[in-house]
């Protein structure tokens, strides 16, 4: 099973151009797809729905978009209608097989005075997977705040070690003449943590190394899968700065839980792919 964690950046890759095919293109083979920064009414892409028009160039996935930014444009009259435009700026995962369950969880946020600040958020996907079941979580966190990077992940975490006790989106379900959706153990959590490697947020999600045996498979902490497989070094990177190809860092990262370790196969980073800032992040499992 593969699967790839890319922040698309809004369409526009190193070169400035618009281009979801390119995208498309280098998502080819990945049977789970999870995606960040897809918007719809943004100016800065020609108002494109991103989330309907990435959908159609994976015509046979399954997929789900959750916007935890969702802000009034502008409205006009049509055919004596009032037409709406919106600008929706979130996650989407895109699945091979039947996604059975999907929640949208926001993450804290706090309000600022003079650099952006988008509500936060994660999609989570419970996918009918061959092997069984799965959680997947397609997530970006703050870009400017190490603070708020650590409110995000401490709630991002309980939500995600909670979810067998909580339920995840409904139980139940018989009243409504439907199945309860599975509730797996395992998951994995994808996308633009805008944190580097080692930094007090990834800490918070990995847990502090020890210095003889390093970070211990627990239930409490997800593992880093780039780190799992030895990829991760002084010259690894996911998001390049376009004005600046020199200015390199590794903020993006599949962190899975303990029980997902022993089916862990590759990770890499597609450091060719120009669709976007950021590079595809690639994993696979058995």
């Amino acid at each position: 099973m593969k699967l790839v964690s890319y922040n698309i950046q809004f369409g526009i890759g190193l070169d400035g151009n618009f281009d979801l095919e390119r995208i498309a293109a280098s998502l080819a083979g990945a049977d789970v797809v999870a995606l960040q920064e897809v918007t719809r009414g943004f100016d800065r892409n020609g108002y494109a729905d991103v989330a309907g028009d990435m959908a159609a160039l994976f015509p046979d996935f399954y997929w789900v978009f959750g916007a935890p930014c969702d802000t009034f444009v502008d409205a006009s009259i049509t055919g004596g209608r009032r037409v709406e435009r919106r600008f929706q700026f979130g996650n989407m995962i895109l699945s091979r097989w039947p996604i059975l369950a999907t929640r949208t969880l926001l993450l804290p946020r706090s309000r600022t005075y003079d650099k952006l600040n988008l509500q936060r958020g994660a999609s989570e996907a419970v996918i009918d997977a061959p092997g069984g079941a799965l959680r997947v979580y397609s997530v970006h966190l703050d870009h400017v705040s190490p603070d708020e990077r650590l409110h995000q992940i401490r709630h991002l975490k309980e939500r995600v070690l909670a979810f067998t006790r909580e339920g995840g989106g409904v139980t139940g379900a018989a009243e409504f003449g439907l199945a309860d959706p599975p509730l797996p153990d395992e998951f994995l959590i994808m996308g633009d943590f805008n944190m580097q490697p080692e930094s007090p947020e990834y800490i918070e999600m990995t847990g502090r190394a020890d210095a003889y045996y390093g970070r211990a498979a627990r239930f409490e902490h997800p593992i880093d899968a780039l780190d799992r497989c030895g990829g991760r070094d002084g010259e690894s990177y996911s998001w390049m700065d376009p004005r600046d190809h020199a200015r390199r860092m590794h903020l993006d990262y599949c962190f899975i839980s303990a029980g997902l370790a022993p089916r862990l196969k590759d990770v890499r980073i597609d450091n060719d792919a120009l669709g976007s800032d950021h590079f595809p992040l690639w994993v696979e499992i058995d």
